[in-house]
């Protein structure tokens, strides 16, 4: 059976109660009310397409999507998701995530997963997304004097986790200011800071902090994607990654399908034809051009692998892509490496 990470509506005793309370006794509700008109008032300001928007802050940026989308692959790469409108559901093996207006999500290693979007045009998807920076998620653990912390158990590498109050003051307080952007290149990265320090210690801390602690098995594993998604064009196989992740063969096996859900090599095969379709449909590459760039020796595998994986052929991805957008021309460099996908 799936496991659903979902909070549930309170109970109707419960729901009475805060009902019949007076108002003096609710400023409390109020308060969480106007955070979130407020929080989805900006998000919808600040949001001009359906898609990822770019923000005045590069790890940060805005997530919008008018219509439903079905379940659909996806690859992220270690960040914070906050839906402030609609909702997300993220599968992940036997794991099902459900990330909206109550739930956050936190990706502490880059995950291949699946997810479906709850939206329409009178009601959009709203949210924001934060890339996790390792290099500050060290500094703060050196604040904290934690960063030899150990986990209370192995971690996963996805979680989902109700909002509080300080979080979602500390996400509107980050939209105000990039708002403006004087404020928002000022201000913003000590508020980004803030609120990765929230979730640091907070209940998912922990799987940020073993993503960095390679002596535990879920470190050694975040070690071996950080590899993968360096040189996923290159000649990598599962001896060398277990290897470098000072691991024997078979433990690196289980420990890495406990982590992704999937086996090292598909793992890899995923990676690259998530990459492949950003340069199709955001770089303007050529199907073959594309699948050399990401290490395909044989144009007739990429074409069957990328059809399995998103139910459509490379040629068609390019003529949807570009039935939707004007293609950009072709860079000249190779692209900065990425993880994420269209929303």
């Amino acid at each position: 059976m799936a496991h659903v990470l979902e909070t549930a509506a309170p109970a109707g005793g419960e729901a009475r109660e805060r009902a019949e309370s007076p108002p003096e006794n609710r400023v409390e509700d109020r308060a969480d009310d106007y955070t979130q008109r407020r929080t989805v008032e900006l998000l919808t300001r600040l949001t001009h397409r359906d898609g990822p928007n770019p923000s005045a802050i590069d790890c940060v940026s805005f997530m919008r999507a008018s219509v439903a989308r079905p379940r659909t692959p996806v690859m992220y790469e270690p960040s914070i998701f906050i839906v402030c409108q609609g909702r997300k559901r993220g599968f992940l093996g036997d794991q099902v995530f459900v990330y909206d207006a109550q739930q956050y999500l936190v990706l502490s290693v880059p995950l291949p997963f699946e997810c479906e979007t709850e939206a329409s045009p009178d009601k959009p998807l709203l949210g924001i997304s934060i890339r996790v920076d390792l290099t500050m998620v060290a500094e703060l653990l050196m604040a904290l004097n934690e960063s030899r912390g150990n986990a209370i158990s192995e971690p996963r590498g996805i979680y989902a986790t109700q909002l509080d109050a300080t979080l979602s003051n500390a996400v509107l307080r980050l939209l105000e200011a990039l708002a403006a952007p004087c404020d928002g290149r000022i201000l913003g990265p000590s508020i980004v800071r803030e609120i990765l320090y929230r979730v640091l210690t907070g209940v998912q801390g922990d799987a940020i902090r073993a993503a960095l602690a390679h002596q535990h098995h879920f470190g050694r594993i975040a070690k071996a994607l950080r590899r993968i998604h360096a040189d996923y064009c290159g000649a990598l196989d599962v001896d060398t990654l277990a290897s470098e992740a000072g691991m024997s063969l078979a433990v690196f096996h289980a420990h890495f399908k406990a982590v992704t859900s999937t086996s090292p090599m598909q793992y890899v095969k995923t990676t690259r034809l998530h990459h492949a379709r950003l340069l199709i449909a955001h770089d303007g590459l050529s199907v073959s051009a594309a699948a050399t760039r990401v290490g395909y020796e044989s144009a007739s595998q990429f074409s069957r692998e990328f059809k399995r994986l998103f139910g459509l052929s490379p040629a068609d991805e390019m003529r949807r892509s570009r039935g939707e957008t004007a293609a950009p021309a072709p860079r000249a460099n190779p692209p900065a490496p990425r993880y994420v996908t269209a929303v």
